[in-house]
Parts: C-alpha cells; sequence; structure tokens
C-alpha cells in the first residue's frame, strides 16, 4: 500500500495497514517470551521489545531482515519480536492512558498495566496478593533517572521524593524514595525469577560516585546470588538509529542457575567471546567510530514527511507549546539541528521545550523554511515522539471518548515521551537477546 498524502494525516490508515500484522493468539504461542515491564511509562521499552513497530527505513540501518512491511517509500514495520508484555507498571496516569491506547494494537491487554507504585506491588505480594504473572522470562525496567541527571539536583540515593510522588520529609536512610526504587526492581527480579533482567538508567548515574557499582552489586545479590550482573555499558541512542544524543546506561542481568554449563563456565571465568556479548553492536555510525556503518539518522529524516501544524489533523502535531522565546540562557530555548540528531528529548514543561524553528531576530538558522514564510514554534509532541523513534500512529494527544476534552494534552504527552526509552534502542536490545536466547538457555 503507498500513501499519497502526508502520514501526519493519516495515522488511521497507518494502522490500518498494519493491524493485520497483530492478529496472533497470544495464548498458544509457544515460542514466546514473557515479558514484565517496571516503570513502563508510555511503553518505549516494551514497544521495542515486542516489534512489529513501524519506523524509519533508515533506522533499520543495514538489517534489512528486520522488515516486515514496506509501509512507505520511507517507512516501514518491523518485525514481531518473542518478548510479549504480560505486565506493566507505572505511577503517571498519562503514561498509563497512552501506553494503553498504543500496547492494544501489538496484542497486549489493557488489564496488565497497573498504576500503583512498584513499592506497593512488592509489599501487596508480601502480604499474600497474587500480584505478579508466573513464568516470567524477562524483566525490563527504566528506574526513576531524575536523582541521577546532570539535568536535576543529584540528590542520588538520598531523593527527597517518594515512590509515590509525594515530598519525603525525612529521608534519612529511606528505602522507599525514588532514588532507591532500583533496590524495589531487584526484590521484583526475587519474586519472578527471570532468566535476564535489563536496568535502564541516565549516563550521569555513572559519574555520582559509587553508584553504578553499587547498584551492580546489589542487582547480583539478588535470589541468594544467582544472577551474573554485566558490567554496564553506556548506549548512545544515535549509534542505533535514533535521531538524537542520547546516551543511557543499560544494566543486564543473566540467571546463572539457568544458564547452560559451557556458557556458564564462560561467564564465570569472564572468557565470553564479542560473538556472545549481549549487548547490541551499534548499527549507525554516530560515536560508535567504526567503519562501514551507515550515516546516522537525523531531524530531517523522520520530519521528512510532517505538515505545519497549522495544516495538520493530527492531535500529536496541531497542539503543542505556544511557550514564547525566552532569552538564550534559558534551558530549551534552542533551535534543533534538523540536518543533524535533536538534543535530548527531555520531561520538560512547556517552556523548556526545544524550538523546531527560530525567527532570525532569536538566531534561526533554518533559513529556507524563514524564506518560505513558516514561523518560530517549538517543538510538536509528533516531531519529540519521532525523534525518540516512537511509530507515527502513536496517539499521544488524545480526545476524551464522546467528549471535547481531552483525555491526554499535549504536557502530558511531553512528559511522557521525555521519560521513554527510545523504542528503536529497545528493539536493538530486545533484537541481540533474542538472538542469543536459544545460545544461552535450554
Amino acid at each position: 500500500m503507498k500513501f499519497t498524502k502526508k502520514y501526519s494525516d493519516v495515522a488511521d490508515m497507518v494502522q490500518e495497514c498494519v493491524a493485520p500484522l497483530f492478529t496472533y493468539d497470544v495464548e498458544t504461542n509457544d515460542n514466546q517470551l514473557r515479558m514484565l515491564s517496571l516503570f513502563s511509562g508510555c511503553g518505549g521499552m516494551d514497544i521495542g521489545f515486542e516489534g512489529g513497530f513501524v519506523c524509519h527505513r533508515k533506522s533499520v540501518g543495514r538489517n534489512a531482515e528486520w522488515i516486515d512491511r514496506v509501509i512507505t517509500g520511507d517507512w516501514v514495520s518491523l518485525q514481531k519480536n518473542r518478548f510479549h508484555t504480560v505486565f506493566a507498571n507505572d505511577i503517571l496516569p498519562d503514561a498509563h492512558r497512552t501506553w494503553v491506547k498504543y500496547m492494544c494494537k501489538l496484542g497486549v491487554a489493557p488489564d496488565v498495566y497497573h498504576i500503583e507504585s512498584i513499592v506497593d506491588l512488592v509489599k501487596l505480594h508480601k502480604a499474600g496478593c497474587k500480584v505478579f504473572p508466573e513464568n516470567i522470562d524477562i524483566v525490563t525496567g527504566g528506574f526513576p533517572c531524575q536523582d541521577f541527571s546532570v539535568a536535576g539536583k543529584r540528590n542520588g540515593f538520598d531523593s527527597v521524593v517518594s515512590h509515590d510522588g509525594s515530598h519525603l520529609k525525612d529521608v534519612t536512610d529511606n528505602q522507599e524514595n525514588r532514588g532507591r526504587l532500583y533496590y524495589w526492581m531487584k526484590q521484583v527480579v526475587e519474586i519472578v525469577k527471570p532468566k535476564v533482567f535489563v536496568a535502564e538508567n541516565v549516563k550521569g548515574l555513572v559519574s555520582l560516585g559509587e553508584v553504578k557499582d553499587i547498584i551492580q552489586r546489589d542487582f547480583a545479590s539478588a535470589d541468594g546470588q544467582d544472577y551474573i550482573v554485566l558490567q554496564p555499558r553506556i548506549l548512545d541512542a544515535g549509534n542505533y538509529g535514533v535521531p538524537e544524543t542520547r546516551e543511557r546506561v543499560i544494566f543486564i542481568g543473566i540467571r546463572r542457575s539457568a544458564l547452560k554449563e559451557e556458557i556458564r563456565r564462560m561467564f564465570d571465568e569472564e572468557c565470553l567471546p564479542e560473538h556472545l556479548n549481549p549487548y547490541p553492536a551499534p548499527t549507525h555510525n554516530h560515536s560508535a567510530q567504526e567503519k562501514g556503518l551507515p550515516e546516522p539518522v537525523i531531524c530531517s529524516d523522520v520530519f521528512s514527511d510532517l505538515l505545519e501544524p497549522t495544516d495538520s489533523t493530527d492531535l500529536s502535531h496541531c497542539n503543542y507549546s505556544k511557550a514564547k522565546y525566552m532569552g538564550k540562557h534559558c534551558q530549551g530555548q534552542t533551535e534543533i539541528d534538523i540536518s543533524g540528531l535533536a538534543p535530548t528529548i527531555r520531561s520538560e514543561h512547556h517552556g523548556n521545550i526545544e524550538f523546531r524553528r527560530l525567527s532570525k531576530e532569536h538566531g534561526g538558522k533554518i533559513y529556507n523554511e524563514l524564506s518560505a514564510g513558516m514561523n518560530e514554534r517549538r517543538l510538536t509532541p509528533r516531531e519529540c515522539a519521532l525523534i525518540q523513534t516512537f511509530p507515527p500512529d502513536y496517539p499521544f494527544v488524545s480526545m476524551k471518548p464522546y467528549s471535547s476534552k481531552f483525555d491526554v494534552t499535549a504536557s502530558g504527552a511531553y512528559k511522557v515521551i521525555g521519560n521513554a526509552v527510545p523504542p528503536m534502542l529497545a528493539y536493538n536490545i530486545a533484537k541481540r537477546l533474542d538472538q542469543l536466547w536459544n545460545v544461552y538457555f535450554n
């Protein structure tokens, strides 16, 4: 099927085109790997691990075998992966609303998403309630990063925010604050005993004293030291088909007792050959410095089919921040480089969203667009989402059914998009783990 209109106006057509790909029988798929997702947000990690989503062709790089179907000349749907989400969790209502609206397209039941805090869920389990599903193969989670980010106050383990988002008066040895939520992820790992877990956080975590080493040791102690936690790696999303300078530290833990004997011995002796390394190799040459890799995906690639917001019917594109330029010394008052990678998309309020286009007066450099009469404006939620490699048919801004009121506003959309793992980065991690699964485990 070929589309003749700009895709910001044909989200429904994209959905119609790819929907038949997702009509599989979840219950009878014996090859499926059951995934429990924590700190799920709007599902960046989940979408990547599930696969089957629409992305720009250039994001695939040379891995043409990952393409399941061509949607248009520039947009393709990816192969489904074996991973399937059977449990998800986040405390943000907008994250829940957006996740449910999109993930249902991937065959995920909406009731698997729980909006209670991970602390409360673990406590419920310990009180005898059946909270977590059985037979979990993998646990994923991007535990909250605000307390480790260089853009924040960097309180680390001594966060003044509680697990439920409220303010703490006493942070002394408080195991339930936001900076220690990785510890509760570890407890979920001990409860469900997956073969693999993947934890994600900001690059700034590695420069906070011994934080990285403490987290690595704590994860490795799960279930009586039964997890091999590899040395965390910083993955640059730009090296994986994401048009964004976003670096994230990834922890991968593997259940020692589930490994094949020869593989376990390699891990224990620290002689694992590179072809068995679970971290994905770069697919694009942003900072990888590897010859022969394709050039990184840039903003103009993913923006090429977009109309201006005033001409669009896409709610996630025509509803956006109207905050005025506040001077070059304030955060978020810069114009993105459409011929390069975008800066890290942050979870910000309207006044801190970067500009898609500045006026000449404010230092704008996209002269061809300014000459064509295009106005100064900030990035829309759709543009932020495309930079993060979310599929173009993801309904971030939405209306309540049978109502003229918003179910998720632009403000809510900006927040959940900026908090997310880029789906294409997650897809690369998932593909690598899928490739090695039958090599590692019986």
